[in-house]
């Protein structure tokens, strides 16, 4: 005997939704991002291993500790980085000058020149390209600020 069948291929009249032996599946996914498990998984730690909870967060104050330690002695040695980086800049620069100017004084006026002009627009390009990554960088720490305060 064959009853009356829908498009579906179910029994006509039947509705799949509203049947009683239906299942139910229902997910729930939770995040949670930082250097620290969530507080609640944090206490679990403590049933596993006595002490775990306090002994992750030694662990987690170490390392922030460390992080701060290396930031601080970078920012310090930005400046004298810089600074000597002028220096060798200014030398290179004065030497290719000097030099060009003794090739003019020597009769190759084009090639002392040349040395004389490379020399300046070397200066000239790395001056303005440092200046457009401190740019870039300063825009880009702004954003990341912005973005932190609003979360």
């Amino acid at each position: 005997m064959t009853g009356k069948r829908s498009n579906d291929g179910q029994p006509a009249g039947d509705d799949p939704i509203s049947s009683d032996n239906a299942d139910v599946t229902q997910i729930q996914v939770a995040s949670f991002s930082g250097p620290l498990p969530h507080p609640s998984l944090l206490a679990r730690y403590n049933d596993v291993i006595p002490g775990g909870a306090d002994r992750i967060m030694a662990m987690a104050e170490r390392q922030s500790a460390h992080r701060e330690k290396l930031e601080a002695e970078v920012v310090l040695a930005n400046p004298a980085n810089q600074a000597r980086g002028s220096v060798f800049a200014f030398i290179i620069c004065l030497v290719t000058i000097l030099g060009g100017m003794f090739l003019i004084y020597g009769g190759r006026d084009a090639v002392g020149l040349a040395a004389v002009i490379a020399s300046l627009a070397g200066l000239a390009s790395v001056f303005f390209v440092s200046r457009r990554e401190q740019r870039r960088e300063r825009i880009e720490k702004a954003e990341t600020l912005r973005s932190r305060k609003i979360q």
